[in-house]
């Protein structure tokens, strides 16, 4: 039987990780200083770049942006380049330049829990309104409205079980109601620390090489949403 509560990541396990890596993360990079230098006034685009330049202790935009530009590279899981980049992610997808990648699997099913009652959240690396804008704005359509509740790193580490412990109690559910779906073993691990049940989507398209045996890290393995059980 399926738990109440449904907790998904999104890249590799509802979406393509080359989505990310081949269109978001390139399209933040090509456009940042432009971005920063065009919004330098704006106050939630100024929170973000007065905290780079505080935590790396430098003093101009410019700074700022070269700095941004080795985490974008870096694939660094920042929560300030992540805010940035999902403000701009929100003028691409507001301006029709791509939408969102969702395995059809994962909209049809997500679909389906929410018709049954299912609650669902996401956590994700990237920030709450980016995750909001990539469901909002996928190749399924809108997918916002199936989801209750959004987790990012402000919430703490993906890899961290006080991470999870701490999504149950803003859910306000006990920690063995709730699925916790990603591709990473080591996020799975952790929410299995704190209590959760877990599956690992590993997806013939995100790993060529199947995960099997230990590599699954004691998890069930799927490599489709239709694979997890229903209920």
């Amino acid at each position: 039987m399926l738990p109440h509560t449904i907790l998904t990541d999104i890249e590799g396990t509802t979406s393509s990780i080359s989505f990310v890596k081949e269109v978001l993360f390139p399209y933040a990079r090509t456009r940042l200083a432009d971005f920063i230098a065009a919004n330098a006034e704006d106050r939630e685009v100024r929170r973000w770049v007065d905290a780079v330049a505080g935590e790396a202790g430098v003093s101009s935009d410019a700074e700022v942006v070269a700095i941004l530009e080795q985490w974008i590279d870096a694939d660094r899981k920042h929560t300030t380049l992540k805010a940035l980049q999902g403000l701009l992610w929100a003028e691409g997808y507001r301006g029709g330049d791509f939408t969102a990648h969702v395995y059809p699997d994962a909209a049809e099913k997500l679909r389906a829990w929410h018709a049954a009652g299912h609650r669902i959240a996401v956590y994700s690396s990237g920030s709450v309104p980016a995750q909001k804008l990539f469901f909002g704005h996928s190749d399924a359509g809108d997918l916002g409205a199936l989801v209750s509740a959004w987790f990012d790193t402000e919430t703490g580490g993906k890899r961290e079980a006080a991470s999870y412990a701490r999504i149950a109690g803003a859910l306000d559910t006990a920690p063995d109601t709730i699925l916790f779906l990603s591709d990473v073993v080591e996020e799975l691990d952790a929410a299995r620390e704190a209590g959760l049940q877990t599956v690992l989507l590993d997806r013939h398209e995100d790993y060529p090489q199947p995960r099997t045996g230990d590599a699954t890290g004691g998890h069930r393995r799927v490599e489709r949403f239709d694979e997890i059980d229903a209920g």
